[in-house]
């Protein structure tokens, strides 16, 4: 599989411990409500796919569960406030977008994610009018990694990003096989049920 040209300069920010997650296959969701300095206010999926730029300024690590703590730490160690490119080694397409709007919903997803239920929790409750929303993510590894320039337009507390550079066009491969998929979106499945 290559992107598609159109959506090639699309990324999402997303916790990096949280890409390298999605990047091994330990989770196909991502929770999302919206950066602070949304334009919207509030999250919206402007893409149907896009690369998962890795974000490192909010990570805490109390706010994942004790075996993803290693991960968080394997995340920092290359990382510095004044990086001048970063990394981009994985695409995702969401297969479905699900609106959680109760805690009780959320309870049920709490074994299909890193977080700690105070993380999911408070995602929830940010923004209260507003519905939490669960990503599930078929995510792709590229072939070959690449970088882009940090550029200031990427800084922030802020769901997507347009990326300025050439985005070389690469062959791209599933994380988990069509049967591990399969299965992953059967537990949602059956979480939600």
């Amino acid at each position: 599989m290559t992107a598609k040209k159109e959506q090639q300069s699309i990324a999402l920010k997303e916790w990096a411990v949280s890409v390298k997650a999605l990047a091994e296959g330990q989770q196909i969701i991502v929770m999302r409500k919206g950066g602070i300095i949304e334009e919207t206010r509030d999250f919206q999926l402007i893409s149907p796919s896009f690369y998962l730029m890795p974000a490192y300024e909010h990570q805490k690590k109390h706010l994942l569960k004790e075996q993803f703590i290693d991960g968080l730490d394997e995340t920092l160690a290359d990382w510095s406030l004044d990086m001048e490119t970063i990394k981009l080694e994985t695409y995702a397409e969401v297969v479905e977008d699900i609106e959680v709007t109760d805690q009780e919903t959320l309870n049920r997803l709490r074994d299909l994610h890193i977080w700690t239920d105070t993380f999911a929790e408070e995602r929830l409750r940010w923004k209260k009018t507003k519905p939490l929303h669960v990503l599930v993510l078929r995510v792709y590894r590229l072939e070959a990694p690449f970088e882009i320039s940090m550029r200031p337009a990427y800084n922030g507390c802020k769901s997507w990003v347009r990326m300025e550079d050439e985005i070389p066009s690469l062959k791209m491969i599933p994380v988990l096989d069509e049967d591990e998929f399969d299965l992953e979106v059967q537990k949602i499945k059956n979480a939600l049920a």
